[in-house]
């Protein structure tokens, strides 16, 4: 197949620091049903050998793979850096996870198969990693996004008349869409990680500029629980609420 052909979907991985696990979620991509997509991992002011993983996988991936460098610090910013070279790239259709995640066989074909459909944006669900051997209240975050999520629909933030569609629970690590909107919306936001939820941001500006945003229950990606194991249920929680909590030092901020 050519490459060409390949980069008519994009894959974006946004990393900073991933060395220890990045090598699964490699793997998990080389592993889904469709490899018919370009891999853009952007290195996020890596310290760490991140980016030699990514080249030594890129030796034998079934895929072409671009590792990008953007050195401002910033998931949003990752990922706007990514999504913008895959589109330069050729790219018609875009997907995220992040350096930690593990996304199901079937993910690039769903999200593939939902564009195909009609939809412009699709909002994955995200479950905890198995092996990270999730205890049973962790088995439970799912439940508990869930009613925020109930929450975030009805805030009249997010009910504004300028939006075309309704708020739907969006994970930044498991989304799709196609370039035409992201070009449309403007895209990610390159602000800093404590600033704000970036995945929020995107849903929100794509809301402004489509009616075809839907929820997928199955596009499935399997998240980390470092943060919540790190930080604790409540302030991850006051994290993800218009960060109510923010930890003392940027470092810690990059728990992602």
């Amino acid at each position: 197949m050519s490459e060409a052909r390949q980069a008519e979907t994009g894959v974006v991985v946004p990393a900073y620091n991933e060395q220890s696990l990045i090598g699964g979620t490699l793997a998990a991509l080389a592993a889904q049903t469709d490899t018919r997509f370009t891999l853009v991992v952007v290195e996020n002011a890596c310290t760490d050998g991140t980016a030699a993983t990514v080249r030594a996988f890129a030796r034998t991936a079934p895929f072409p793979v671009h590792l990008v460098s953007e050195p401002e610090r910033g998931a949003g910013t990752a990922a706007d850096t990514g999504f913008r070279h895959a589109i330069a790239l050729g790219a018609e259709r875009l997907l995220r996870t992040d350096a930690d995640c593990l996304p199901a066989p079937d993910w690039v074909a769903t999200g593939k198969a939902e564009l195909a459909a009609g939809a412009e944006m699709v909002c994955g669900r995200s479950v905890p990693r198995r092996d990270e051997r999730p205890t049973r209240a962790e088995r439970l975050l799912p439940v508990v996004t869930r009613l925020t999520a109930v929450y975030g629909r009805f805030r009249r933030a997010h009910r504004d008349a300028r939006y075309r569609t309704p708020y739907v629970l969006c994970h930044g690590h498991n989304l799709a869409l196609t370039s035409a909107l992201y070009v449309r919306c403007g895209g990610a936001p390159r602000v800093p990680l404590r600033a704000g939820s970036e995945d929020v941001t995107l849903l929100n500006r794509a809301r402004e500029h489509s009616d075809r945003i839907v929820r997928a229950e199955h596009l499935l990606v399997h998240h980390s629980l470092r943060r919540v194991r790190a930080w604790g249920a409540r302030r991850t929680l006051l994290w993800h609420w218009d960060r109510r909590y923010l930890p003392r030092h940027d470092d810690e901020a990059h728990v992602r």
